[in-house]
């Protein structure tokens, strides 16, 4: 059979593989003119759970800034936590996370 390439089964092919983290996704939340900064603090309030102290900063993070992060996670997680805050009537986008 010449001519015919047959495998060198004496090299070792094993390559290493390198797990990755899994991605990383985060939940926007935007400044909109209609909902007030009261109402806004209470929704991060009731929604994420977090203290007066996290959801006024965030809430003003959102006022100053145009917009803050809420939450980081899985993306599916982050686009139901998207969904609940449309479902507050609040401007939210998922995007991937940079770090």
């Amino acid at each position: 059979m010449a001519g015919l390439a047959s495998p060198d089964l004496d090299v070792d092919h094993e390559q290493e593989l390198v797990a990755q983290p899994p991605s990383s996704w985060q939940t926007v939340v935007w400044n909109d003119p209609v909902n007030l900064m009261s109402y806004v603090t209470h929704v991060f309030r009731t929604y994420f759970g977090f203290d007066a102290e996290t959801a006024h900063r965030l809430m003003m993070a959102v006022h100053h800034e145009g917009h803050a992060v809420v939450a980081r996670g899985p993306r599916e997680v982050m686009e139901a936590h998207t969904q609940a805050m449309h479902d507050y009537g609040l401007w939210a986008t998922v995007r991937k996370d940079p770090s």
